[in-house]
């Protein structure tokens, strides 16, 4: 099967396009109801070095509403407990949470969690498991979700592990203590699980307090620049460091974990060749290790500003191998005709308002624009990307999204945000074909000469979602990369695996 990256909502996605018994682990880093709204953040191209651009990349922060109430009746409904959707233990658990925590804002994002784990449970084959990444502001309540839903169907399912990640990151606090680690619950469909144990090095000054080898032999042992070591099987407390603003792996998205944390989980519960599900895939670490280790990998996230992270990241860690692997990934959900831009212009459950934005502007500049996500209103600026005038200086061009309703004055004031931002282009893209007033005022804004391509352009330019859809891209030489990146890792056919 291809690799396949889904944009949507998650659990339509895993209600209607992944088969049941299909997935061999999946791996999910959810929203932890930590009442925050988080940003991706940029490399200040074009900027004095001051001016950290973000935009925001998700929201975690739930509301009884309309939602809520749809999965509390879906959850409860009779029908879907006679057709084994949901056991009775997950039914009566939710009905007893009800009674506890009422209707607010803690039990709508359990109810959200419960609906899509049941169909990850669903979609794992009876060999497969799971793992939920969370933190303790809801994770007591999860455990009593994750155990109604896989302990009690009867095949055999079971927990296994509470994984404690620790790390060293984060500020202290002189009312409590620090806060330095995450929990990772470990489950297994059935008791025909797949486990690979991992062996890891342990010093014996760690172990022992001193570095003098005990008087007895251990296999795979030995001494090195850190002293006498050993080789033991990995326990259930994993001390990996988590990414600081300076990682070579860090792409700037909130939440972002380590790989070496997930070439563990990989590696434990599966083998080369299978299938790795990622629901909430974020900026894309579950698939670019399962990429590394030669696993197959399944990605989803509701916003498109993941999606071509992912793209992105992967294209810049193979560079190599890219057109290869980027051939045999099959995209879901993002617009392939006008009818579909249109219905995601529309779509009601955008709770950033910006997904039909952020789709146009970085499809169409090739993943190498940034969102314009400044507090208040936007000016006028849907999104900004930089180019190369010479080899130490940089042009600019801004980007406003229409999905109806352009019109001369549109670009007039395009034109004033261009010159007020000192741009060289202001780019406007829009669902309807240009008029011709628009194009007059197109030639009226003049032109741009540019020196490294020797050509001029229209200052103000516009572009439609149909030309987008069509292949057209923005064709100036970019600056670099916009988006922070990660080291390359070479060719995606000579990877090691890295436990």
């Amino acid at each position: 099967m291809s690799n396949q990256l889904f944009y949507g909502d998650n659990l339509n996605v895993l209600r209607n396009k992944i088969p049941s018994d299909s997935v061999d682990l999946c791996y999910i880093d959810p929203p932890f109801n930590s009442k925050r709204n988080y940003f991706q953040i940029y490399n200040n191209i074009g900027t004095d070095g001051g001016d950290k651009a973000q935009a925001q990349a998700f929201m975690d922060t739930w509301e009884w509403g309309d939602e809520a109430i749809s999965g509390l009746s879906y959850i409860t409904n009779i029908d879907n407990l006679n057709n084994n959707k949901f056991t009775p233990q997950t039914v009566a658990l939710i009905k007893g949470l009800e009674q506890v925590l009422r209707r607010g804002d803690l039990f709508a994002y359990l109810v959200h969690m419960t609906l899509r784990v049941a169909e990850i449970h669903r979609v794992l084959k009876p060999t497969g498991s799971f793992y939920l990444h969370c933190d303790p502001t809801a994770s007591h309540y999860l455990k009593l979700v994750l155990d109604s839903i896989f302990c009690a169907d009867g095949n055999g399912g079971q927990f296994l592990n509470e994984i404690v990640w620790h790390y060293k990151t984060g500020g202290v606090s002189k009312r409590w203590l620090g806060k330095k680690h995450d929990v990772i619950f470990c489950y297994a469909k059935s008791k025909e699980y797949k486990f690979n144990p991992i062996e890891v090095k342990e010093y014996y000054k760690d172990i022992y307090g001193k570095d003098s080898k005990p008087g007895f032999p251990d296999r795979n042992g030995g001494k090195d620049e850190g002293g006498w070591y050993r080789y033991s099987y990995m326990s259930d407390t994993w001390i990996i460091p988590a990414l600081f603003n300076m990682s070579k792996e860090r792409l700037g998205y909130p939440t972002q974990k380590p790989e070496s944390l997930l070439e563990r989980i990989i590696g434990l519960s599966t083998n080369k060749g299978d299938v790795v599900l990622d629901a909430y895939c974020g900026c894309g670490t579950t698939v670019a290790v399962a990429q590394r280790l030669k696993r197959q990998w399944i990605g989803i996230d509701i916003t498109y500003q993941s999606i071509s992270l992912i793209l992105f990241r992967l294209e810049k860690q193979y560079p190599k191998q890219w057109k290869k692997i980027e051939a045999n990934i099959k995209l879901d959900g993002i617009p392939k005709d006008k009818a579909s831009a249109i219905a995601l212009a529309n779509r009601k459950d955008d709770k950033t308002r910006k997904e039909f934005e952020k789709w146009a502007v970085l499809t169409y500049s090739d993943n190498q624009a940034r969102i314009n996500d400044k507090k208040g209103a936007d000016a006028g600026v849907d999104g900004i990307a930089y180019f190369m005038i010479d080899a130490n200086t940089n042009g600019k061009a801004i980007f406003q999204v229409k999905s109806g309703g352009a019109s001369r004055a549109t670009l007039a004031t395009l034109n004033s945000d261009r010159q007020r931002e000192k741009a060289e282009f202001g780019i406007l893209i829009t669902m309807d074909k240009p008029t011709k007033a628009m194009l007059l005022e197109v030639q009226a804004a003049g032109k741009y000469k540019h020196p490294l391509l020797n050509r001029e352009d229209d200052r103000i330019q516009i572009v439609t979602v149909q030309e987008i859809l069509d292949g057209v891209r923005l064709n100036l030489p970019m600056s670099r990369d916009m988006v922070k990146s990660a080291v390359a890792v070479g060719d995606a056919d000579s990877q090691e695996e890295l436990i």
